[in-house]
């Protein structure tokens, strides 16, 4: 079991990583919805976003290892034989946009939290999983900054998940359709 990337396929260590990484946004997008749209008791909807919160700061961890393995494993698998012009450079753009909403998320949640004007009235802090507590540059809060972080983060969530459709769709395309290897490789490997 190969840990490495190669022209081939996927290491174990990048597949691990995108799954995991996919798995927690998914989470996230979903749990999301569901404290902000569904749940309007007070205390659950404050215990979801301590949860939120965690699990987004456990995804900003995760994207940097995963940028760290591919900066330091530089291959990567070719792309099929064939494969039209268009479609490489949509799958390089999708994995780029990828990477700047799962950037963008957890920063602009965090900005959001910690410039919460409700946050300071309550003193609210940013703790990861109750074990530590993130910084808070915002002391006082500032009302104008959070509305700002939360349109972002908001806009970037919708963004993430019509993204995440089109690169499964892609995914579904390229092992049902064309029955190449695309998804294989990134799936378990060669």
């Amino acid at each position: 079991m190969r840990g490495r990337n190669t022209t081939e396929s996927w290491g174990w260590v990048a597949r691990l990583l995108h799954w995991s990484i996919a798995a927690i946004i998914l989470f996230q997008l979903g749990l999301g919805i569901y404290m902000t749209d569904v749940v309007s008791e007070l205390t659950e909807q404050f215990r979801l976003f301590q949860l939120h919160k965690s699990w987004g700061f456990v995804v900003f961890v995760l994207v940097l290892a995963r940028i760290a393995w591919r900066l330091a494993n530089r291959r990567s698998p070719r792309h099929p034989p064939g494969q039209p012009r268009w479609q490489a450079a949509a799958s390089h753009a999708t994995h780029a946009a990828l990477y700047v909403l799962m950037f963008v998320l957890p920063l602009s949640g965090w900005v959001m939290a910690s410039a919460s004007t409700t946050q300071d009235l309550f003193s609210i802090r940013n703790m990861v999983f109750g074990l530590f507590e993130m910084p808070d540059p915002w002391v006082p809060g500032n009302k104008a900054i959070a509305d700002a972080a939360g349109t972002v983060h908001e806009w970037a969530a919708w963004a993430m998940i019509a993204i995440l459709a089109l690169h499964a769709a892609a995914a579904l395309k390229h092992h049902l359709v064309d029955r190449d290897d695309v998804l294989k490789r990134m799936a378990w490997g060669r």
